[in-house]
């Protein structure tokens, strides 16, 4: 009996995450996964489950990621704008490569409840992050006190999807800059 070949789940995951980011849920195949992967069809399905359980996995995994960078970009800077701003570039400077949150999200919206339940605690860390950077930032000076710092961390996330929704249809950099510009700017 041939013992199965054994692989690095942490590394064929990433690699899933790269397919299911450029080619969504519905437009990556079985086959894509195991190329990617580097593993057999029945290895996929034995350590990751359905195609499905996958792409959960790998929308948490990619989650996780992307949260702990983005609270890291908000908490550096001297100043809470500082961060705030470093994070507005981080999105900018990788904006090139599809966001599979995003994707995730204009694919399936809410309909599928299970993936919300992977997404929701994410951008439920992200948002509480940005909310208490914009009050410290309101406290220092760098954002009006008077503007929602609610309704900020809400226009600052939509302006994140934005910024990659434009990447993804093909705006350049420049473009990208000029609209993380506008968004500081309208914090100020």
């Amino acid at each position: 009996m041939a013992r199965p070949r054994e692989f690095d789940a942490d590394a064929a995951l990433d690699a899933a995450i790269g397919i299911f980011r450029e080619h969504g849920f519905e437009g990556t195949s079985a086959q894509m996964l195991v190329d990617a992967m580097g593993i057999g069809r029945q290895s996929l399905y034995n350590s990751f489950g359905d195609k499905w359980q996958l792409y959960r996995s790998a929308v948490r995994r990619y989650g996780e990621a992307e949260r702990a960078a983005h609270i890291e970009a908000l908490r550096s800077g001297p100043r809470a704008i500082d961060g705030i701003e470093a994070m507005l570039r981080r999105v900018v400077d990788t904006a090139a490569q599809p966001c599979l949150g995003t994707s995730s999200i204009c694919e399936f919206g809410t309909s599928r409840p299970d993936l919300v339940e992977e997404r929701a605690p994410l951008a439920r860390a992200i948002r509480s992050a940005v909310v208490d950077r914009i009050r410290e930032a309101q406290s220092e000076g760098g954002i009006p006190r008077g503007l929602d710092p609610e309704a900020i961390a809400d226009f600052l996330i939509a302006s994140f999807v934005g910024i990659r929704v434009a990447a993804r249809g093909g705006a350049d950099m420049t473009a990208l800059t000029s609209l993380a510009d506008l968004t500081l700017r309208a914090l100020r």
